[in-house]
């Protein structure tokens, strides 16, 4: 393999020295980012000869230096990038973990997982990383438990032609999201962490505006996760090979009774022409979990208002509403549904959808119900 070791540091001087004189006693490969430290850091810099230093005058945030110690170790031939932080916590002999692990899982990306006790870890570090980890697993479909660890081994050649936008802190988790999106395996390993006491402990997190960066980076990544990924990857899943198998194991073979099938598909159907864009499929999986359920087809039939079924279920929800309401607005099918014609029309459309939704829901229950039935009725009669 090769691969290299990236440090990004502002201001860490306590710790830098001690951080590359470990890193060094593993690899010669390393690269130094001076994110315009304002301290000692550059006289610390000078006494290693044997490693390249990345600098600039202004502090720019850890994900931009993060991103100029890739871009010289792509220009180096590099591969792989181990980053490991320079405040001392993580320890420089967990490297070779990554290192085993990359050969037996070449082109993952490799997150280390802080082991920590409970009771020592801060309430505001352990709820931002609760926070975290649960909307990763919702946006990527990817359990980890430690989303917030610097301590990782990037692919180069898998994420060169990505181009990232954040800058700060956020840049990591930019990096998992669309890492895993891309269909780059995100997997973790168990490291050693070391905290030092609260009164000598160096931290740049600033928890109230890195934090809120952190949730506005969410909130981007949950509606274009709902409204592009996650469709567009249903029905990737849904070729011709997977029908069968997906009707086999979720419906024919399924342990469900033929009633909690039915009662998944109408409320897969009812919340997906709901009119609450954006919440529709995460309000259906927390229902399906309170009323247990079966979860895969509540999110199976929820994917009724995929994109291309967005015009549809505008405008049968206008003419419902039309019906509805006796004088409501017309509509004909040379007249373009946009938002704007909603937005002046919303009660009629708010109303349609969700008689709309009960229709569809009980039309879809019903024929999943005699479907069953008959299905089941067959399997018994053959045996």
């Amino acid at each position: 393999m090769n691969w290299c070791v990236v440090i990004p540091t502002y201001n860490n001087e306590k710790t830098l020295e001690k951080v590359v004189q470990d890193v060094l006693a593993v690899t010669g490969d390393v690269i130094v980012v001076n994110d315009g430290s304002t301290d000692s850091t550059p006289l610390i810099l000078e006494k290693f000869r044997n490693m390249r230093v990345v600098s600039y005058a202004r502090n720019q945030g850890k994900g931009y230096a993060l991103k100029k110690g890739f871009e010289l170790a792509v220009q180096e031939g590099y591969q792989y990038a181990i980053t490991i932080d320079s405040d001392g916590q993580h320890d420089a002999k967990d490297i070779a973990a990554f290192i085993e692990k990359s050969h037996n899982i070449p082109d993952a990306l490799i997150v280390g997982s802080r082991q920590l006790p409970k009771d020592r870890l801060r309430q505001g570090s352990g709820f931002a990383n609760r926070f975290s980890n649960f909307w990763f697993k919702f946006i990527a479909g990817i359990s980890i438990p430690d989303t917030q660890s610097g301590f990782r081994l990037y692919p180069l050649s898998e994420l060169k032609n990505i181009h990232f936008y954040t800058r700060k802190y956020e840049f990591e988790l930019e990096v998992l999201v669309r890492s895993a999106w891309r269909g780059i395996r995100v997997i973790s390993i168990p490291i050693s962490v070391f905290y030092p006491p609260k009164n000598e402990r160096i931290s740049h997190f600033r928890p109230f505006r890195d934090f809120l960066r952190i949730s506005l980076l969410y909130t981007v990544f949950f509606f274009v996760s709902v409204f592009y990924i996650k469709p567009f990857s249903f029905l990737k899943y849904l070729k011709k090979e997977n029908i069968k198998g997906f009707f086999n194991r979720h419906i024919l073979h399924s342990k469900d009774s033929t009633a909690k099938i039915t009662l998944s598909v109408m409320l897969g159907v009812f919340m997906g022409i709901l009119p609450i864009w954006g919440y529709q499929l995460i309000t259906a999986i927390s229902l399906a979990y309170l009323l247990r359920l079966n979860k895969f087809l509540v999110i199976v039939a929820a994917n009724i208002s995929i994109p291309p079924m967005i015009p549809v279920i505008l405008y049968l929800s206008f003419v419902t509403g039309s019906i509805v309401l006796g004088n409501g607005t017309h509509l004909n099918l040379v007249s373009p549904v946009t938002f704007t014609f909603v937005k002046n029309n919303l009660f009629q459309y708010v109303v349609g959808s969700i008689i709309l939704a009960i229709i569809l829901s009980l039309f879809f229950g019903l024929v999943m119900y005699f479907f069953m039935k008959l299905i089941r009725k067959n399997r018994i009669a053959i045996r």
